[in-house]
């Protein structure tokens, strides 16, 4: 138990460092003694989502909540890091604050941008410069492979494109689709698993490209499809309860015949 704590009203940010501190120290709490990074690494991409929930629900105080979850897996992190010597807190500010500075010539240097395209140009050559990137190949190494697939492809793509390797309109991006759909069927003709694998992979990456002619972002896309089937499925599930159907036991015409149903009630 931690002597003589400060109960406030109003915390600060150093006052919050300080009860991470504390959280990790012997008269702590055990369970955040214990942690690793390797063993949080998990609860950061999920307080990443429950912020991204929020920010879908338009619920300020969620969101405000969720911010909060994420900026704790920040400070758990860097307290790690400061146990070990290597840095805290505070370093981490200044390096972002520093590369904020860095990046943006426009609003602290000479520079002039525009309008927000030509901020993303100053923005992308600076952070190519600053990592010493001297090819494409390099900037796309760079991009995380622990990133979500599909969002991974399209900044792949994107780095291809500002060189000119692209299509010229979504009409050749779209074509690469069929042509890959035809390389999957004759994959899966052959029955060789490794060439299925291989192919499918190929028409994912194609529907990405596109998603980016589109302007649609590949994964908002997929995550709305997927909500549109468990909308559809649920109304499915309860035409079929409520005519005594056993959707097990359930013909595939008569599933598709309910699936065309709750494809109109939805519309």
């Amino acid at each position: 138990m931690i002597q003589n704590f400060d109960f406030k009203t109003k915390y600060s940010v150093e006052d919050l460092v300080e009860i991470i501190r504390l959280l990790r120290t012997p008269e702590g709490c055990p369970w955040d003694r214990e942690q690793s990074h390797e063993s949080i690494k998990k609860n950061f991409i999920e307080e990443t989502y429950e912020v991204i929930e929020a920010i879908n629900k338009d619920n300020p105080a969620m969101l405000r909540e969720e911010l909060g979850d994420v900026l704790m897996q920040v400070l758990l992190h860097a307290q790690m890091e400061q146990e070990k010597g290597n840095f805290d807190f505070h370093d981490i500010v200044n390096e972002l604050a520093q590369k904020l500075v860095i990046r943006h010539p426009h609003v602290f240097g000479n520079e002039h941008c525009e309008n927000a395209e030509e901020v993303l140009v100053t923005w992308d050559r600076v952070k190519t410069e600053t990592k010493n990137q001297t090819t494409i190949t390099e900037a796309m190494e760079a991009i995380p492979k622990e990133l979500p697939a599909l969002m991974r492809a399209q900044k792949i793509q994107k780095k291809a494109a500002k060189v000119g390797f692209d299509w010229d309109d979504v009409s050749g991006a779209l074509e690469k689709v069929h042509s890959e759909c035809a390389e999957l069927e004759q994959a899966i003709q052959s029955g060789n698993r490794s060439d299925c694998f291989e192919e499918l992979g190929d028409l994912l990456f194609s529907c990405v490209n596109v998603s980016r002619f589109l302007h649609c972002d590949s994964e908002e896309s997929l995550t709305a499809a997927s909500d549109k089937f468990m909308a559809r499925f649920a109304i499915v599930e309860k035409l079929a309860t409520q005519r005594g159907i056993a959707m097990k036991d359930a013909s595939l015409e008569c599933l598709d015949a309910l699936w065309d149903e709750a494809k109109e009630m939805c519309k």
